[in-house]
């Protein structure tokens, strides 16, 4: 048996908004030189196939007029499957995930996420169509989800960590491995196996691993442009970072469930603004248009006395 855990990202680049990283755990009755094989054939059942596939890279799913529909259905049959009770609001989407939400760090302006009700395009029955067949796909390939988690980083905490030294892929890659830390923790039977999309312009990770997880020893056994892979011995584990790693099944269902938090994040956000400062357009954050965001509710900012750094990210 070897578990197998998935990492991606959303919101690496925005100066408005969380960085949300998630993870999804994933038992197989398989040997760790198997498990990409085995992933990549329940990949191309056809329960994973036209019109759209059910897990995919983000970008992938997430484009188009039915782009969210697409995006939460995905989310949803995957937190069905992996065991989750009933989700139709944020606060039991956060229950789930764990610390996807700003009271953990006391941002400005996401209180509309307590009142935000989900599943937002109508996916709850498509879910709760698609899950037994999907789920029926994975136990005949011996792959089973046991287990989604997520973390977001608001504004105010993202830049309280770069005032401590970290840069922008430090966070990313500290937030990274402490939800892969979490998820192996429940888990700690067997070969372990994690795999991360590569982290901003990082190639080397050996010494960030070895602190993570308190290792005396971390074997590199490959870096590459395009893949870095560790071994850590005392912890039966192997840890992997490469590009393009939202192909691989675990990465992809994170990748989803990470840019639907964000996404819902932003809503509750967009909701907000434009309720304060009429006539404003939402934003999704990032640099160009947060810019024309940021000159539009100014005067609104200072004269609610919220400080810029709950609210702007600096990098």
């Amino acid at each position: 048996m070897t578990l197998v855990i998935g990492t991606d990202e959303a919101g690496y680049g925005p100066n408005l908004g969380p960085l949300v990283v998630a993870a999804s755990a994933w038992r197989l009755a398989a040997p760790p030189d198997a498990v990409e094989s085995t992933f990549t054939a329940a990949a191309e059942g056809a329960w994973n196939r036209s019109p759209r596939p059910l897990w995919a890279d983000s970008k992938t799913i997430y484009r188009g007029r039915d782009g969210f529909a697409a995006l939460e259905r995905g989310v949803h049959t995957a937190l069905t499957l992996s065991g989750a009770g009933s989700i139709d609001d944020w606060p039991s989407l956060a229950a789930t995930l764990g610390r996807i939400g700003p009271e953990f760090v006391g941002a400005a302006d996401w209180s509309g996420l307590e009142a935000l009700r989900v599943p937002r395009a109508g996916a709850d029955e498509s879910c709760r169509a698609s899950a037994p067949a999907v789920g029926r796909a994975l136990d005949a390939a011996g792959i089973a989800l046991v287990g989604i988690s997520g973390r977001a980083v608001y504004p105010a905490e993202f830049n309280r960590l770069l005032d401590h030294g970290l840069n922008k892929s430090d966070i990313l890659s500290r937030t990274t491995l402490d939800l892969a830390a979490t998820l192996l923790d429940r888990f700690p039977d067997g070969e372990r196996i994690v795999w991360c999309d590569r982290h901003g312009g990082r190639k080397s990770y050996a010494a960030l691993v070895g602190r993570h997880f308190a290792a005396p020893l971390v074997q590199a056994l490959e870096e590459t442009p395009d893949r870095s892979t560790y071994a850590v011995p005392a912890a039966r584990l192997r840890i992997e970072f490469s590009v393009g790693g939202e192909a691989r099944l675990p990465v992809a269902v994170a990748s989803l469930t990470a840019k639907y938090v964000r996404e819902l994040a932003m809503e509750a956000f967009n909701t907000a603004w434009t309720e304060r400062v009429p006539g404003l357009a939402p934003t999704a954050g990032y640099p160009l248009d947060a810019r024309r965001w940021l000159t539009a509710t100014t005067p609104a900012i200072r004269a609610a006395g919220i400080p810029l750094d709950e609210l702007w990210r600096r990098a």
